[in-house]
């Protein structure tokens, strides 16, 4: 039996794998689930520059969103622009048929803050990383009943997502 040598790449090499795996993956479990809605979810806000001083990203598929990441610069925490950028991304999703946000945060990050926005603590991985831990956050967005087909909402721009 013939196997094929292992290749490690480097980072160029490693975000063109990830964004064609990411493909795949999207096609494998759209195929399975029939869910074909993958939406690329993003805000940001930018100072008078245009330099970006937060931002979030993250993607809708199948009535639900997922935040992937949301960074606000440290000299411009604490002004709402977290908050904002939570709401915006929000709003978008129930406009898209979801019915729940799902995310994930370090314990030294910013557990509260999205506690404080009504998100309920699901689980923590610890050690994740050595020392700390990986918590995951989900926030319902409206009742179950009102997710709406693959295909019937033009929401964001076409995604490919996980």
């Amino acid at each position: 039996m013939h196997t094929e040598a292992v290749v490690l790449l480097d980072d160029d090499r490693c975000q063109e794998l990830d964004a064609f795996l990411v493909e795949r993956i999207y096609e494998f479990n759209s195929n399975a689930t029939g869910y074909f809605d993958g939406k690329h979810l993003g805000a940001s806000v930018q100072n008078e520059a245009g330099e970006v001083i937060a931002g979030l990203s993250g993607h809708t598929w199948g009535g639900c969103a997922e935040i992937s990441h949301l960074w606000v610069n440290e000299h411009h925490r604490g002004r709402g622009l977290g908050k904002a950028l939570l709401h915006a991304a929000e709003a978008e999703a129930v406009r898209c048929g979801c019915t729940q946000v799902v995310l994930t945060t370090h314990s030294f990050q910013a557990p509260g803050f999205y506690e404080q926005l009504g998100y309920q603590r699901k689980y923590a991985i610890e050690g994740r990383p050595e020392g700390h831990s990986n918590i995951v956050f989900v926030k319902s967005l409206a009742s179950r009943g009102s997710f709406r087909p693959a295909g019937s909402v033009a929401c964001g721009r076409d995604a490919k997502t996980q």
